[in-house]
């Protein structure tokens, strides 16, 4: 199992669950492993592209496309898992001890009420192609 932050090429490189499936293969081109853990969106996923299965585990903190932390349990399998918490308490005491942390009152909102998958999608898949044009070579 190989984890990243984004993708094997890049730590800002934006992959999603209907990401084509060119871009997995360049993307973990130098990967070795069969499963590869990514992150980056927070948004969970587990799917097979060509030979490698590909996890998104999700985010506690910034999650997208419903409340509460999105999580992964790794062994011998996957599974996607989901744990509500008090939204409204953790947004609080994150205001109360961080409140000098650049991009708090996003972060605050986004755990108090998170932006659908589908409008996360679409930011992300325009990101996504925004990147492959100014990418060489071929996806």
């Amino acid at each position: 199992m190989t984890f990243c932050h984004a993708t094997a090429r890049g730590d800002n490189e934006f992959i999603t669950v209907d990401s084509p499936i060119s871009q997995y293969l360049a993307a973990f081109a130098s990967v070795p492993a069969q499963t590869v853990v990514v992150g980056h969106t927070h948004m969970p996923f587990d799917r097979l592209a060509d030979t490698r299965r590909v996890v998104n585990p999700g985010s506690v903190g910034l999650p997208y496309g419903h409340p509460g932390a999105a999580w992964a349990l790794l062994g011998p399998d996957v599974v996607l898992r989901r744990t509500t918490y008090d939204t409204g308490a953790a947004a609080a005491a994150l205001s109360a001890s961080a409140s000098d942390l650049p991009g708090i009152e996003f972060i605050t909102a986004n755990v108090r009420a998170s932006a659908s998958d589908a409008e996360a999608l679409a930011a992300f898949n325009q990101t996504r192609e925004h990147q492959a044009r100014q990418r060489p070579g071929p996806e």
